[in-house]
């Protein structure tokens, strides 16, 4: 499979590896992209398989460990570098595996609202709308008000480009979200045995690690939060007031101004 990506920032800056969410893409980055750019760093936003501009994988396979193979293939390809890796939700699922297991050499992580212990009724309201819109829209109209109603307290005012960006046009004329149907129907469900991979994966990290939660996430919970931190006990933590489970939708500026503060401090620039 080939999977998409944009750079910003010098070609020999620190390199920042850029994960998003299940159902987003790559331009869920673009800001934050454009902001590690600026100031120095290398930053990689990807496009996961089965979503945005990348492949679709052929067997249908979204399990975790699918998404980790491909997070080493990329670092591997891109030379090595030991890159700091911000990943959010899915990603961070992928990134916190990688890391913790030491599938390869990284000189951050960040983490943005997720970890180990995830609450059930966030995560099954995220799959619900994922699921609710299997029949695609009419129209741009009808892609904003399905966000709108995911999502009622969150800023308004996304552009026309910005949501044609999250779904795509099929031969039926109607448009879908810009991934692939069958990466529902593949992920791994249980929270259980979720816990069970990425609670030891926690325990074992020893770059410098950055947890950022929305504070009206209904996903991330502070019970989870705490018992990231006890896992992991040299992490730092940020909670961003007015943001939920969408952390960088909702507050991007204070989001990309936390993280700039902690690669800061934490990497070789």
């Amino acid at each position: 499979m080939t999977l998409c990506g944009d750079a910003f920032g010098p070609e020999h800056g620190q390199q920042v590896l850029l994960l998003h969410g299940g159902g987003q893409a790559r331009y869920s980055w673009r800001a934050t992209g454009a902001q590690l750019g600026a100031a120095g760093y290398r930053a990689i936003t990807l496009d996961a398989r089965g979503h945005g501009d990348s492949d679709w994988s052929p067997d249908g396979d979204y399990e975790m460990d699918a998404f980790t193979r491909d997070l080493i293939d990329v670092v591997h390809a891109l030379g090595d570098r030991k890159p700091a890796v911000i990943g959010a939700s899915l990603g961070g699922n992928a990134a916190l595996l990688s890391v913790g297991e030491g599938m390869f050499e990284a000189s951050a992580l960040v983490l943005v609202d997720i970890a180990p212990r995830t609450e059930k009724s966030g995560s099954e309201r995220v799959k619900a709308f994922l699921e609710r819109y299997a029949a695609g829209f009419a129209n741009l109209d009808e892609v904003a008000a399905a966000i709108s109603g995911y999502r009622p307290g969150a800023k308004s005012g996304a552009n026309a480009a910005s949501l044609a960006r999250n779904v795509r046009l099929d031969a039926d004329g109607r448009l879908y979200w810009h991934w692939d149907p069958r990466f529902i129907d593949g992920r791994e469900r249980d929270v259980a045995t979720r816990h069970a991979r990425l609670a030891p994966a926690a325990r074992e990290l020893t770059v410098p690690t950055l947890l950022i939660r929305g504070a009206s996430s209904d996903v991330v919970s502070e019970e989870g939060v705490q018992e990231f931190l006890e896992l992991c006990p040299h992490a730092e933590y940020v909670n961003i007031a007015n943001a939920d489970h969408m952390v960088t939708g909702d507050a991007n500026d204070v989001f990309g101004r936390a993280t700039l503060d902690f690669l800061a401090r934490s990497t070789a620039r």
